[in-house]
């Protein structure tokens, strides 16, 4: 599969990779509360990066310490489209001993770029304001305007970061296209390779679940309505719903880059036999994956039981589940979902809505789909782009929202293994090689070239 390889030489691969580690560096750890993230941070270090460049700068922050900003090049032509490039800043929390090495130290060890972030998505963001930096001082002008968002919050639901600016200050930040995280993965066969661009993803239905019980002594548990244990219920209830698998229209599409066999592709493509073959993969074989662009999922994820004591009966323990629904389904749907998995123990739980964005999709007959093919050609002569969904969320739907089309592109080595990067986010020992990064920084500078030239 691999073919031409022509990484971004030069100072500019460099600075991709030096901007990352400071921004790793930056613990920029977003927990879901209001004063977690300090993203102002790697706001700083982005504005020190461009510093004394002629650039329109917009700054934001809705809460303090939750700092975004949007840069911008203006275009020749104001009715001609425009690109935003957009990465969040913030990271998710880590368990330091689960790692290597030290998820903040931001280490260069054999050609890879260490620490949390380095794949969701400093990478990402980083190497798009090095390409946006080289622009700018190139002395070239855009037909249209090019945009640099740098957004906080994107990894608790966008509250403090786009979600805010799209509500209040949608004209800072409006663009015809947007490019974010994630894609540019390559996989398909030998004789027909492909690279991965993400043009939909999941909904996401974050609920809470008050599961009410009754005080009492610790020291007399027989037949006491004791709401930890009902807990302990609904989570194991919660972990064995599977809901039918359902297949959207980039399911086929998905299937054909997998370099399987006929009969196992057949498969892969019929309902009523998925799920078994899925349950029989080995580990690795990104079964996890695959399960989630194919049904709705409920991940358990946060207990808090308030006021507990060892020696008290709890009454009431809340349960943070996190949902992932396909394209088309409502909220009454997850309601439906959650009574039909919990059964008469719905009747005592209370449901409240944290997050319910719907699933999004973008159309793919458009001029900056056929400039990131022509960028990717540039660098792998016989790959095609292959529209794909991702199981995560992110900034995109905000755009999406609006009316903007937006993609998850990216480009990346084809010696890295697509299951292994999965499991780098939001895991242990995350970390991003630098030809990656250089041929993102350079995939960049290629597609606004092609697209606003």
């Amino acid at each position: 599969m691999k073919e031409a390889n022509h990484p971004l030489a030069g100072d500019a691969a460099n600075q991709t990779i030096e901007l990352c580690q400071r921004m790793i560096r930056n613990r920029c750890v977003n927990n879901g509360t209001a004063d977690s993230g300090q993203e102002i941070r790697n706001v700083e270090t982005l504005l020190d990066f461009f510093y004394g460049v002629d650039l329109e700068i917009e700054r934001f922050e809705p809460t303090p310490g939750r700092a975004s900003f949007v840069a911008r090049l203006p275009g020749l032509d104001q009715a001609a489209p425009s690109l935003c490039l957009m990465g969040h800043t913030d990271v998710v929390p880590v368990n330091e001993a689960g790692w290597s090495r030290d998820p903040f130290g931001g280490d260069l060890v054999d050609g890879e770029v260490w620490g949390r972030g380095a794949v969701d998505m400093l990478n990402i963001t980083s190497s798009m304001a090095v390409a946006f930096r080289k622009i700018a001082t190139s002395g070239f002008r855009p037909t249209g305007d090019l945009l640099y968002f740098a957004v906080a919050d994107e990894e608790s639901g966008s509250t403090h970061g786009a979600q805010w600016i799209a509500d209040n200050h949608w004209e800072s930040i409006a663009a015809d296209y947007v490019l974010t995280e994630n894609g540019g993965l390559h996989s398909g066969t030998p004789t027909h390779p492909v690279v991965g661009i993400n043009v939909a993803e999941k909904g996401v239905a974050w609920r809470r679940l008050r599961i009410k019980g009754t005080p009492g002594h610790g020291s007399m548990p027989f037949r006491s309505d004791n709401a930890l244990v009902k807990a302990a219920a609904v989570i194991q209830k919660l972990a064995d719903y599977s809901p039918p698998p359902r297949f959207t229209e980039l399911w086929s599409e998905r299937v054909g880059t997998l370099n399987i066999d006929d009969e196992t592709r057949a498969i892969m493509l019929d309902p009523n036999a998925i799920d078994q073959l899925l349950a029989d993969l080995p580990p690795g074989q990104n079964s996890a994956f695959l399960h989630a662009c194919t049904h709705t999922t409920f991940s358990s994820n946060v207990v808090d039981g308030g006021l507990m004591k060892t020696n008290v009966v709890p009454d009431a323990v809340e349960l943070q589940v996190d949902i992932r629904t396909l394209p088309g389904e409502t909220e009454a749907e997850v309601t439906h979902h959650l009574e039909t998995a919990l059964g008469p123990l719905a009747d005592e739980i209370e449901i409240q809505v944290l997050m319910n964005d719907p699933a999004s999709i973008s159309r793919v007959d458009t001029p900056l789909w056929d400039s990131l093919q022509t960028a990717v050609s540039k660098r792998f002569t016989s790959s095609r782009i292959s529209p794909q969904m991702t199981v995560g969320f992110t900034d995109a739907r905000v755009f999406r929202s609006k009316g903007s089309v937006a993609y998850g592109a990216g480009l990346f080595s084809p010696d890295l293994d697509g299951a292994d990067f999965a499991q780098r986010f939001h895991g242990n020992d995350e970390r991003i090689d630098t030809e990656s990064l250089a041929l993102t920084t350079q995939l960049w500078l290629d597609v606004v070239a092609d697209l606003l030239g």
